[in-house]
């Protein structure tokens, strides 16, 4: 990045912006409810080099939208915080190498915020950029686009996208079993594996993946992040390509995750800062709202034919958190990211402020560290295992197919647990 500043290029800068074209100080755009307005349509070939927003709320309601050379698809297309790496409808202020955000209200949800992207998006004749409102209230929005011209497109240039999944909750097959037991520590290993495990990225041609974010709403107060990642290039075999060792290995930390955000890899949404009373020693009974990222700037996963990208939800799959996430890759050729879920299955999970799980989520309050010892809301759900939680929010993952050994844990775990 740094050596190209001194390159000097036969190319055109240029903005779309929110500029208020009277000469007045209206500098914003207003996307009326359930519709979608363009920010930008650039002609190729070009590249788009920077995109800043800044909006009050609507980070799970709005999306973003991208589509190349007229393609009858987007190949960007997530909620708009969570492009940012801001998952749960969150704010918080936070840079790494591809994504910044920064706001006055950290750790709150719906609140204004600056976020940029500095992913360079090359195209060979035509960007359109959009932002799709989806809720049921006008949308105030501040934008920039910035891009350049380039002088050719070479034919090994790729194209940016990315896409968002969720699970909520993931089907895990034993949230009642406690992390880190013998009980949970049975085999997720070939088919199993291949079949059971939460995608992030699944996807076919050539390119390579340069990383994610993932969102973990947790509701099992202990330890979210026990599962491997497993990687798959161009199809199956065991073991995968890539397989890692353990959920905050993969976001390259260590011992669980720690509040920093550095500029390949880190939190951008910290537990610690969600739960009623702020701590950096988690899973002591409490458990919050997490978004962690890495980005394989150095690295990327390269594929010819097709890519998996997978993560165990907790070892083998036992856990039944919330999780979402946004993969980013980069392909010879425009190719269709996945459709979101509808805007009521893609909101975020509430909580009271003692940090039980809501089942209606107009009772929550806006800001997560208050305690301000009022009455509790009156329609709770249940802490543990989530199955039960804010079922019109649900987007539930297909079921973990359980096997022998592991109907053999839960059936032990269930007696030495009787009463």
């Amino acid at each position: 990045m740094l050596t190209d500043l001194t390159r000097i290029r036969s190319r055109q800068t240029g903005r779309a912006s929110s500029w208020d074209t009277s000469g007045r100080n209206a500098d914003l755009w207003i996307v009326p409810a359930q519709a979608s307005v363009v920010l930008a349509d650039i002609r190729g070939p070009a590249q788009i080099t920077h995109i800043w927003l800044t909006q009050l709320h609507h980070y799970r309601e709005c999306l973003l939208k991208i589509t190349y050379d007229d393609a009858p698809y987007p190949s960007v297309l997530v909620p708009l915080g969570d492009f940012f790496c801001l998952g749960h409808s969150l704010v918080n202020s936070f840079q790494s190498a591809l994504f910044s955000a920064s706001t006055f209200f950290p750790y709150q949800f719906n609140k204004p915020c600056a976020l940029n992207c500095y992913a360079p998006m090359p195209f060979a004749r035509r960007a359109v950029v959009e932002l799709v409102n989806e809720s049921k209230a006008p949308h105030r929005q501040y934008f920039h686009v910035d891009y350049e011209t380039l002088e050719a497109f070479p034919s090994d240039t790729g194209y940016f996208h990315a896409e968002f999944r969720r699970a909520n909750p993931f089907g895990g097959w034993g949230p009642e079993i406690t992390v880190n037991t013998p009980a949970a520590d049975v085999a997720n290993r070939e088919r199993q594996a291949w079949e059971n495990n939460y995608v992030i990225l699944e996807t076919q041609g050539r390119g390579h993946y340069i990383g994610c974010n993932l969102s973990v709403t947790n509701f099992t107060g202990a330890w979210w992040g026990e599962g491997d990642d497993m990687i798959w290039v161009d199809g199956y075999k065991w073991p995968p390509d890539l397989h890692g060792t353990g959920s905050e290995d993969y976001f390259n930390q260590a011992f669980g995750m720690q509040p920093n955000a550095f500029l390949r890899n880190g939190s951008s949404i910290f537990e610690g800062g969600t739960v009623p009373a702020p701590e950096i020693e988690l899973y002591r009974g409490a458990s919050g709202y997490q978004t962690s990222y890495v980005f394989h700037l150095e690295n990327p996963v390269r594929f010819t034919r097709e890519i998996k990208v997978t993560i165990e939800i907790g070892h083998a799959n036992h856990l039944a958190n919330e999780v979402s996430s946004v993969a980013y890759w980069y392909a010879d050729r425009p190719t269709p990211a996945v459709a979101v879920p509808p805007v009521q299955q893609r909101l975020p999970v509430r909580r009271d402020n003692a940090g039980n799980w809501l089942a209606d989520p107009d009772e929550a309050p806006s800001r997560l560290t208050s305690r301000n010892g009022g009455d509790l809301p009156s329609r709770l759900t249940p802490r543990n295992g989530g199955r039960d939680g804010a079922s019109e929010r649900a987007c539930p993952g297909k079921p973990v197919t359980l096997t022998a050994e592991m109907q053999a844990s839960k059936a032990k775990w269930a007696a030495n647990h009787q009463g």
